[in-house]
């Protein structure tokens, strides 16, 4: 299933973008945009998932998303101390979650679960 994702937050935008487009076994659309438009976007139906890189995870990463999207639909996948895993990230997703923040330092860590997660939902 193709989907859209936009790419927020205050850090490495285009560079999560790339390595999104390259995990991704799905023709997908992924675009880059200050958070507050990347979650508007989210919010009015034009992209279908937001991702974004601070350094705390959800601050610079998330803020907006949580206040335009709501708290129940945005989860910090990882912080300075700690971090979701695979199953824990896919089980956010299938339980609805469409905004994920998390630290600069472990995009590695945890775009390919990400990309899994809605590559496959």
């Amino acid at each position: 299933m193709a989907y859209k994702l936009v790419v927020g937050g205050q850090l490495n935008k285009d560079e999560i973008a790339k390595q999104i487009k390259e995990l991704s076994t799905q023709e997908i659309t992924v675009d880059v945009k200050s958070d507050l438009d990347a979650a508007m976007a989210v919010k009015n139906g034009d992209y279908d998932y937001y991702v974004g890189a601070c350094e705390t995870g959800a601050g610079g990463a998330l803020a907006m998303a949580t206040a335009l999207i709501g708290s129940d639909k945005t989860v910090t996948v990882a912080s300075p101390s700690k971090m979701l895993d695979e199953d824990e990230i896919i089980n956010e997703i299938n339980n609805g979650k469409v905004a994920f923040g998390f630290t600069a330092n472990t995009t590695d860590s945890v775009l390919p679960a990400i990309v899994k997660g809605l590559d496959n939902k």
